[in-house]
């Protein structure tokens, strides 16, 4: 599962409502669902980039967002998850940081094209379709000459993802996206490396898909 919760791409308005009934009901409980720390890859792969406009998907309890903003960022944050979203910006307003949190799923949220220098999907839970519609929404919100930054947790077998009741291809992993760019694009990451994580519902994950591009024009 996801180390952030997801910005959902589903079929129907009776399937996106019932995701994010399960999302919300996730983040019901009293405790926080995840570390409150920033994911590590996104401190690394964010390291010496301008400051500009960021979109977060699937931001959560909104952990990576407002570590962005503290940084100077103008952070767009969107989550599926009302109650993720209203823990988000109640943390947010204790530490004086603002942020545009927006409750929608990532196609549904009709963003301007290209306008963003840095889009961040950190465990995204983004349904496949057969016209790839959201990959195609992540490579369009980038702006020329920004940074496209996905992050997952390597693929499960089929037979860890039945348990959970899935099947391994229903999401968009980073070498879905990774297959998408042409030359208009440059890939600078393309690996797996060792994740480090103490606390929250994702600490069993050992490692990191990372991808990082960077749209030339």
């Amino acid at each position: 599962m996801p180390e952030t919760d997801p910005a959902m791409i589903a079929p129907d308005e009776t399937v996106r409502a019932a995701v994010e009934a399960v999302w919300d009901e996730r983040y019901s409980g009293p405790d926080q669902l995840w570390s409150g720390a920033p994911n590590g890859t996104l401190l690394a792969e964010t390291e010496g980039l301008a400051v500009g406009t960021v979109l977060d998907v699937g931001c959560g309890e909104g952990a990576d967002a407002l570590w962005l903003a503290e940084q100077g960022w103008r952070v767009t944050a969107l989550d599926v998850s009302r109650v993720a979203l209203e823990r988000a910006e109640a943390e947010g307003h204790r530490r004086g940081v603002d942020v545009h949190w927006l409750h929608s799923g990532l196609v549904e949220a009709d963003l301007p094209a290209r306008s963003f220098d840095l889009v961040s999907a950190q465990y995204p839970a983004l349904f496949r379709t057969p016209g790839n519609v959201a990959e195609h929404a992540l490579l369009e919100a980038v702006a020329p000459g920004g940074t496209l930054l996905v992050v997952h947790h390597p693929a499960p077998t089929l037979e860890e993802a039945e348990a959970h009741g899935f099947h391994p291809d229903d999401y968009v992993g980073p070498a879905n996206v990774a297959a998408l760019l042409d030359d208009s694009w440059a890939i600078e990451v393309d690996e797996v490396r060792p994740r480090h994580v103490a606390t929250g519902a994702g600490s069993h994950h050992t490692h990191d898909v990372v991808l990082r591009a960077r749209r030339l024009a």
